[in-house]
């Protein structure tokens, strides 16, 4: 799809599946009244560095495991 020129938009909770994808937009900081506000936008490796971020927070630890196993 992508390779045709679509987007592919998924809404997740798992930061499996959100360190691999190409653009975050983060919704939060909490929820209900005090949610549904763009916290971020960006790459994940980007996302991480946001402290405003819950997110971010729990990403953090996914993409330096990913990091590390690289080098």
């Amino acid at each position: 799809m992508i390779s045709n020129g679509h987007s592919i938009v998924v809404i997740e909770h798992n930061p499996e599946v959100i360190k691999c994808a190409d653009w975050v937009i983060d919704l939060g900081k909490e929820g209900g009244n005090e949610g549904g506000y763009v916290v971020f936008e960006g790459t994940p490796e980007e996302l991480v560095k946001d402290d405003n971020s819950y997110t971010g927070y729990y990403l953090r630890e996914k993409l330096i495991n990913i990091t590390i196993e690289q080098l």
